[in-house]
């Protein structure tokens, strides 16, 4: 008598499973059996067939299947702003181009199809969640909500008037009232987002900490991003910025602390001690001339890592494979060590170390039984990446963006062999263009 096939929604099989958890093992031939949002088993291709009947089946032999990149820290409105004030410093391409732009521009309109934008841009790379830092969460949240994007939401908090809030007060009070509306979202989260120790003062950011422990939410803040941010705070305050942020109670392991370019060995030593996750993003440092990153003592320390492209207006794309790649390569150059954050330490970073950085380590980053299907194919035949030795290596070293073949987010399909599914492309295009004409003529 023939036993009874078990039901699934769907089963990918591929040439090779790059699961991330185990540490740099590579499964050949292998497939992922999702059931609703789930992963509920992943074992070899064959037996797979002989086990489940799925409603539907994806057969990509010449592809990496591997969990979706996770973009750490993003203004993802700010596809929008894309090179429009390239080739400056930090203070001066925030203080005389890209806050006067935006506060010329700034309302939910803005943000929500920035946000489309970058949705867009960012399943086509495989990038299937992010950790957004910006104004107006609430147009953010709804945007990332309607198309099925998993987002952590930054609610901004900042000493300075904006169009999204006059006071202190009201950026706490519409702060707490969109992580209200979004709690029980299965995709999208939220994070209190102080801009930066120079532009948020101990009051505020002492609320901060009482309502991150309160709410249980994570903190994502840029610090230590250039030596001058430093040194301004020794002279305001006495303290560096990790120094101040510790006495306050924020060096902690809900913070997700961004770029660090700026780090003492004791300082490192202290991010391991308190849990912090650092965030780094080289290319956006490289093209502002912020510094770099410790990244591989800040990994032998034990610090968890993670990476992010930045905003569309400092990088100038959302590209992770692209990322990911510099980030390597830039860990050897800064720790002088061709070993350092080889090929299966950098995947980590890109994925299960986001995942971590950003509160969802237990639900992403990695392909295990029971976690969400943000899953990614990469097709590995092209003639850029081929032959092929080490599928990590492959990925790391020589895949681009443009070989992401499909791509799901909680078991729903976001891209179908190279297509962007429920989504306008044309559309988007002419949105872009309508805001080029805006920004252009301020």
């Amino acid at each position: 008598m023939t036993e009874a096939l078990e039901t699934c929604d769907l089963i990918i099989e591929a040439g090779w499973v790059v699961p991330v958890q185990p540490h740099g093992v590579v499964l050949e031939n292998y497939a992922v059996v999702v059931s609703g949002d789930l992963i509920i088993d992943i074992l070899p291709t064959p037996e797979a067939a002989k086990k489940y009947s799925a409603r539907k089946t994806v057969s990509r032999p010449d592809a990496a299947l591997m969990p979706g990149m996770v973009n750490a820290h993003t203004h993802n409105p700010m596809t929008l702003l894309r090179g429009v004030a390239d080739d400056l410093p930090l203070m001066p391409w925030l203080q005389e181009h890209i806050w006067p732009i935006e506060a010329a521009i700034m309302g939910p309109e803005y943000v929500s199809d920035g946000v489309e934008l970058a949705i867009a841009e960012m399943i086509r790379g495989g990038t299937t969640s992010t950790n957004d830092n910006y104004f107006f969460p609430d147009a953010q949240a709804a945007t990332y909500n309607k198309y099925g994007f998993r987002a952590l939401v930054g609610l901004p908090i900042i000493d300075f008037p904006s169009a999204w809030a006059k006071t202190h007060a009201e950026y706490f009070d519409k702060a707490c009232e969109v992580h209200d509306n979004y709690r029980r979202d299965p995709l999208v989260r939220t994070a209190f987002a102080p801009h930066a120790p120079y532009t948020v003062c101990n009051d505020n950011f002492e609320r901060i900490r009482l309502l991150s422990d309160q709410l249980d939410i994570p903190v994502h803040c840029h610090v230590h991003e250039t030596a001058h941010e430093v040194e301004e705070s020794i002279k305001v305050h006495g303290l560096r910025p990790i120094a101040r942020l510790d006495q306050l109670g924020l060096w902690n392991d809900r913070m997700i602390a961004v770029h660090m370019t700026q780090l003492s060995d004791a300082e490192i030593t202290l991010c391991a001690d308190r849990g912090i996750s650092v965030v780094h993003c080289p290319q956006s440092n490289m093209k502002l001339a912020s510094g770099f990153a410790p990244v591989e003592k800040l990994r032998r320390a034990g610090v968890n890592l993670a990476v992010g492209t930045d905003g569309c207006a400092s990088n100038n794309d959302l590209d992770m494979f692209d990322e990911l790649r510099t980030a390597a390569l830039l860990a050897k150059a800064v720790a002088s060590d061709a070993t350092a954050l080889n090929a299966a330490s950098a995947l980590h970073i890109a994925t299960l170390g986001g995942a971590k950085a950003i509160g969802m380590a237990d639900i992403i980053g990695s392909i295990e039984i029971g976690k969400q299907a943000d899953l990614i194919c990469i097709d590995l035949s092209a003639i850029e990446t081929q032959p092929v030795y080490n599928v990590i290596s492959q990925i790391v070293y020589s895949c681009g963006r443009q070989q992401v073949s499909d791509v799901w987010i909680a078991g729903v399909a976001k891209l179908e062999e190279g297509q962007l599914l429920a989504m306008d492309s044309i559309a988007l295009i002419q949105k872009a263009k309508h805001w080029r004409q805006r920004i252009a003529a301020i």
